[in-house]
């Protein structure tokens, strides 16, 4: 594995403890973060699908 996948797969495990901390990692305190806060507080799944996909996208 190499040390980006090696990242990714760790921001992911974090994501599924605490989406926005995953979101945080991949991005910073920047609008994904706070739409991720805003997704995760309406309901853990949404936050968790968009920080799955704020993480693969890349």
């Amino acid at each position: 594995m190499s040390s980006a996948s090696t990242a990714d797969l760790l921001r992911i495990v974090l994501s599924v403890l605490l989406p926005p901390l995953g979101v945080f990692l991949q991005e910073g305190l920047g609008t994904q973060f706070w739409l991720n806060v805003l997704l995760t507080l309406l309901g853990y799944i949404p936050g968790l699908v968009h920080a799955v996909w704020i993480i693969a996208r890349r």
